[in-house]
């Protein structure tokens, strides 16, 4: 007679009914760690959670162009009251006028409200130097490259060699003015006076700036800012700056400023609207030549307070 008592599982049925367990419990905690990491980033990203106090750090590198996300980042910060300072780390040959100038007037809107400080690195120059006018403290290294205040519009004739390839380059315009300097039309001296008044207008918003923020007669101010370069030693010798060091001497002038030094330093993030189509376009692009992404200073047009980018870069 049969029994009805059924036969236990053999052992190698177990052993997989285990693994099994083991590994859909595995993947319900990692969902579980996932949705917590997902809704504490959400909450930090809405800024529902207390950030403490502490000191944001905004990081200015590479060609300073103007920028709507990195605006938005700073009036957060301004209005943030665990932020009790901002510190600036600086790291740039320049870029374009309006760039540096907005960077400029954002910083500004923060220091009324906390003390900022900017430390140079390597370069601040030109349109960094400018982004450092801001803070109400410069502290660059001994070998900093900064100074070069200044702006500058280039242009390209290239006339001659379409001639030489039987090319004629004609324009309709509205008026003599319109599209100037061009590449494809020899430069006027109606032209090249416009031009220079345009450049003069903005070289004056700079050296006023200069005198103001440093405290320098409009007159030693013109003087300093002829477009040469200058150590951070020199620079400090002219009162451009205000302290040789890095970022323990800014954190010991913010100390003095009642920011205590124990409190810790936090990087603003500046999130990019576009940032993941830009990327797509720029892999697409190595993708398909074979070759990086166009030149930072190929996207930069019109009038630029800039210490040579290029060689900078290499």
């Amino acid at each position: 007679m049969l029994s009805s008592t059924p036969l236990p599982p053999d052992p190698d049925t177990l052993v997989d009914r285990r693994r099994l367990k083991r590994q859909v419990s595995g993947w319900r905690l990692a969902a579980m760690v996932a949705a917590v990491a997902a809704i504490a980033a959400g909450v930090g990203r809405l800024g529902l959670l207390d950030s403490g106090e502490h000191v944001a750090v905004l990081a200015v590198s590479g060609l300073i162009t103007d920028d709507t996300d990195r605006n938005r980042a700073l009036r957060q910060v301004g209005d943030d009251d665990g932020a009790k300072a901002v510190l600036i780390r600086i790291d740039s040959p320049g870029g374009t006028v309006v760039g540096g100038e907005s960077l400029f007037r954002q910083l500004r809107a923060i220091a009324a409200k906390k003390p900022v400080v900017a430390v140079l690195g390597e370069v601040a120059a030109s349109g960094g130097y400018m982004v450092a006018l801001a803070a109400d403290h410069i502290v660059a290294r001994e070998g900093t490259i900064t100074g070069s205040i200044g702006v500058i519009m280039q242009t390209t004739d290239i006339t001659g060699m379409l001639a030489k390839l039987g090319i004629e380059a004609e324009a309709i315009k509205s008026g003599p003015l319109k599209a100037v300097p061009s590449p494809l039309e020899r430069l006027t001296e109606e032209g090249r006076a416009a031009t220079k008044r345009l450049v003069d207008d903005m070289y004056d918003m700079f050296v006023t700036m200069v005198a103001d923020r440093r405290g320098l007669p409009h007159a030693r101010a013109l003087e300093l800012a002829d477009g040469r370069i200058y150590t951070g030693r020199q620079a400090r010798a002219a009162n451009l700056i205000d302290t040789l060091g890095g970022e323990m001497e800014a954190r010991e002038w913010l100390a003095g400023r009642g920011v205590p030094r124990s409190l810790p330093a936090r990087k603003i993030e500046i999130d990019k609207e576009d940032e993941f189509w830009s990327s797509l376009v720029r892999s697409t692009v190595r993708a398909v030549t074979g070759k990086t992404y166009f030149s930072e200073r190929l996207t930069l047009d019109g009038l630029v307070a800039v210490w040579h980018p290029d060689l900078w870069i290499r």
